[in-house]
């Protein structure tokens, strides 16, 4: 097996990934829309190719099921139906899946180790931020250091308002964070940290930023 990129470096690829993804699409658009605009998939694609980019990159799988990363991630590899039913979570895909890369033996070998989840339009919390939390922190709990392969998760976004907005992009940011703290908060052997977050400002227009909220266990 290759040996995994680091934790920093690749939350600084989906921090750049996203700010790359936020330019194209601005010069594509001769800056007549926001990032919050483009497709959801838009981010996922410039995220997985400044990943792609590191030193002993990752497989790097887009759109994969909960189900396939479970059972690319138990100690157990059938028992991914039982762990779905038991913390009640629906299948359903996250945006970037980051696995082992080496040469594998079967289509059923996989190792993951990153889960990702990657935003676009965020303004306000909403139910689905905090649901995709709550699946990760689920996925990732453990009381065992074998008990998931999965190492951390990381909930990236992009945050704009305009400049008539009521709240400023940093009372959103401040607001979202914590209603994510609130969830980590519930379950066991978890901690949280956040990364980005700078505000940028453009005249008359209105303002923006990109984050990465990271979710991993404290074992």
């Amino acid at each position: 097996m290759n040996i995994f990129p680091k934790k920093e470096a690749i939350i600084n690829a989906v921090l750049l990934g996203i700010e790359n993804a936020k330019r194209n699409y601005s010069f594509w658009t001769c800056d007549e829309l926001y990032l919050s605009y483009a497709p959801p998939k838009f981010l996922s694609i410039h995220v997985a190719q400044e990943i792609a980019k590191l030193d002993n990159a990752p497989e790097i799988f887009i759109d994969a099921t909960v189900s396939d990363i479970l059972r690319c991630s138990l100690p157990n590899r059938s028992a991914f139906r039982e762990f779905m039913r038991e913390n009640y979570i629906m299948d359903r895909n996250l945006s970037i899946t980051l696995d082992e890369r080496f040469e594998h033996k079967s289509d059923n070998d996989s190792i993951s180790k990153v889960i990702m989840s990657l935003k676009n339009g965020v303004r306000n919390v909403q139910q689905e931020y905090l649901d995709d939390i709550e699946l990760m922190c689920k996925m990732l709990q453990k009381e065992n250091q074998n008990d998931t392969t999965l190492d951390y998760a990381i909930f990236g976004f992009y945050l704009d308002i305009s400049s008539s907005a009521r709240k400023k992009a940093q009372v959103r940011l401040d607001a979202l964070i914590e209603s994510f703290d609130k969830i980590v908060s519930k379950f066991k052997n978890l901690k949280s940290t956040f990364k980005g977050g700078q505000i940028k400002k453009i005249e008359k227009v209105g303002e923006w930023c990109i984050g990465c909220y990271i979710i991993e266990p404290s074992l």
